[in-house]
């Protein structure tokens, strides 16, 4: 998963800042459902595929906000 997420990055990152933005938009509102949804779950297994314990959650939480925070705080690129 890790690799298939950094070559996806890598991939938008060279069609653009568009393509990036939204990139970052989408996986970081995914890394923010697998932090909630860790915190819910606790240590344990999340949907039946991710491992999880506390450090896990906190590190998906750091993920989502500084994903989300380049993926909404950076401008629109004037077309």
């Amino acid at each position: 998963m890790h690799i298939a997420s950094g070559a996806i990055f890598l991939v938008a990152s060279m069609s653009g800042a568009g393509a990036a933005r939204l990139w970052f938009q989408i996986f970081g509102l995914v890394y923010a459902v697998v932090a909630v949804m860790g915190f819910l779950v606790g240590d344990g297994m999340i949907f039946n595929l991710i491992a999880n314990n506390q450090n896990d959650t906190w590190l998906h939480v750091a993920l989502a906000v500084v994903m989300l925070a380049i993926g909404f705080g950076t401008p629109k690129q004037a077309a």
